[in-house]
């Protein structure tokens, strides 16, 4: 009878599945290959572990996929603050040009592009400005600037200004900036331009904000001398209310303010927040109207490069400079860049025609910005100004009532509160919350952890240690014996002898006898066998 194995045998090894899931923390494991159960009882527990899995997998997969969708939603937040800073406000006069301003040679130059005139009109035209006619022998200067035009021949501000205060302190021509836009030469106020420090106000409602009055003088409009693109028929000027980083768009964005009236203009900051890709589709990148690509692409792909923070409307106006730039060598006054300004007969030939190509094929692709601010506006309006103010304002501007009534305008405007809207995109689903949606669905089907997996991963390693690296050292340790037809047969003394056949007789019978060696310390045993 043999004796009972000691400790060590009986003990498994770790590579066995049944040691590995006595002592695993995922359930059901152990009985499903623990000993001592029957047959039908593992199958349903191996059964159930298995449907248990199939449902975590499931469900993991559905939460990975709905991650990778990248979904995001939208908060609205109303936010108090103490102090807001002032927007940038732009004013341009409805009409682009004075009358009085305009000579012989700007309508050489300009008056077929910029007024639709033809050579053969010009006295005529002339003589409708009131001004006299070109002299006999007239030349026209060997070259033309259209932004000098406009900057010469636009209405001044000085002009323009009657009255101006900014939280009841008074304000002038000094604290606008003179800007170009399509609409021609516009000045803005609080512009920051140069350094200059912004303004601010600690009080919401009328008389804690901007008050202007201004003149908008009719008498020097220019006479509309046929129906073209450009010509105005309304009197007054156009506002737009924006943020020092964004260039004005006024042509499409401003609002009017009539004369003979009052306007009240009451805005809410809203700070507009959204979510980079692949959450969202913002930039953050400028766009330099100067960078043109190697390889053809979007005209809207923003570029690197020394420019202004990224704004949707400077955005815009690079991607039109560059195009325009690209189709006539040259720019629109308003545009920026490097390249020169287009001539008159540039802009009629060419700037025009590729800029309203341009806006129909809406060929710019410009993102949001990630982070933004605009401004709600309220508008209200009273008729000014009455009898008794007609009288007062003709005396102290030396203008007739009927003038003041004609020409004169106000506007004021001012912050509702100083509570501000924050709309901001915000990631619907973290990774924070995928990881903790899996380990809720790990625990509630199979009962396990994080710690679990390193569990396995560690089984797995002693599997491959034990299995392959083990039987491959084992191999190279203990190379393959001789075949038994050269055995040794170990002799007293322990040195190997040779059993030669002596006589030549047959082989006289010999008893069997066995040597045992052991080999190592993994219980393997050699038998070394050979007949005497």
């Amino acid at each position: 009878m043999e004796p009972p194995a000691g400790p060590e045998e009986a003990r498994l090894p770790a590579s066995d599945i049944r040691a590995f899931a006595s002592s695993c923390t995922m359930h059901g494991l152990g009985h499903v290959f623990g000993p001592g159960a029957p047959p039908a009882r593992r199958g349903l527990w191996a059964a159930a572990v298995l449907l248990a899995l199939a449902t975590f997998l499931y469900q993991v997969a559905g939460r990975v996929r709905y991650y990778g969708e990248f979904h995001h939603e939208t908060a609205l937040e109303e936010r108090e603050s103490r102090r807001l800073t002032f927007p940038a406000v732009t004013l341009c006069n409805v009409n682009p040009l004075r009358r009085s301003r305009l000579t012989p040679n700007d309508l050489h130059w300009a008056g077929p592009a910029l007024l639709g005139l033809e050579p053969a009109e010009h006295a005529a035209y002339l003589r409708a400005l009131g001004r006299p006619p070109a002299p006999p022998g007239f030349m026209p200067s060997p070259t033309f600037d259209v932004a000098r035009l406009y900057a010469r021949a636009g209405h001044a501000l000085e002009d323009m200004l009657l009255d101006c205060r900014y939280r009841g302190w008074p304000c002038g021509p000094e604290n606008f900036t003179t800007i170009f836009t399509r609409m021609g030469q516009c000045y803005t106020f609080n512009s920051g331009a140069d350094g200059a420090e912004l303004l601010s106000t600690p009080k919401g409602g009328m008389g804690n904000g901007l008050e202007v009055m201004l003149d908008v003088q009719q008498e020097e409009y220019l006479p509309v001398w046929r129906d073209v693109e450009e010509t105005p028929f309304e009197v007054g000027v156009r506002v737009q209310i924006h943020t020092q980083e964004e260039p004005p768009l006024i042509d499409q964005l401003g609002f009017g303010a009539a004369p003979g009236y009052q306007t009240f203009v009451s805005c809410q900051k809203q700070q507009l927040s959204f979510l980079p890709p692949p959450w969202g589709d913002c930039s953050s990148v400028s766009l330099d109207p100067d960078f043109e690509p190697e390889a053809p692409g979007p005209l809207g792909t923003p570029s690197p490069g020394l420019s202004p923070p990224y704004s949707l409307m400077g955005c815009r106006l690079a991607c039109e400079s560059r195009y325009v730039a690209r189709k006539c060598g040259c720019r629109m006054m308003h545009m920026p860049g490097s390249a020169p300004v287009c001539s008159p007969q540039q802009y009629k030939d060419c700037a025009h025609p590729a800029l309203d190509a341009l806006l129909r094929k809406d060929a710019c692709r410009c993102p949001n910005p990630c982070a933004s601010t605009r401004y709600a506006k309220e508008l209200s309006m009273v008729r000014m100004p009455s009898r008794a103010a007609a009288r007062y304002l003709a005396r102290k501007h030396n203008r007739s009532e009927a003038y003041i009534a004609e020409n004169v305008l106000a506007l004021d405007i001012f912050f509702e509160a100083l509570n501000y809207e924050a709309v901001e995109q915000k990631k619907a689903y973290e990774m924070s919350e995928l990881l903790g949606d899996i380990g809720g669905q790990m625990g509630l089907f199979i009962g396990a952890s994080l710690l679990t997996i390193l569990e396995i991963l560690d089984y797995l390693c002693e599997v491959f240690w034990d299995r392959v690296l083990g039987r491959h050292f084992w191999n190279r340790k203990h190379p393959q014996r001789p075949s038994s037809a050269n055995l040794l047969q170990e002799g007293p003394g322990g040195h190997q002898t040779q059993v030669p056949h002596l006589g030549p007789g047959p082989r006289p019978s010999t008893p069997r006898s066995a040597v045992a060696k052991t080999l190592s310390a993994s219980h393997r045993t050699c038998y070394l066998v050979t007949r005497l």
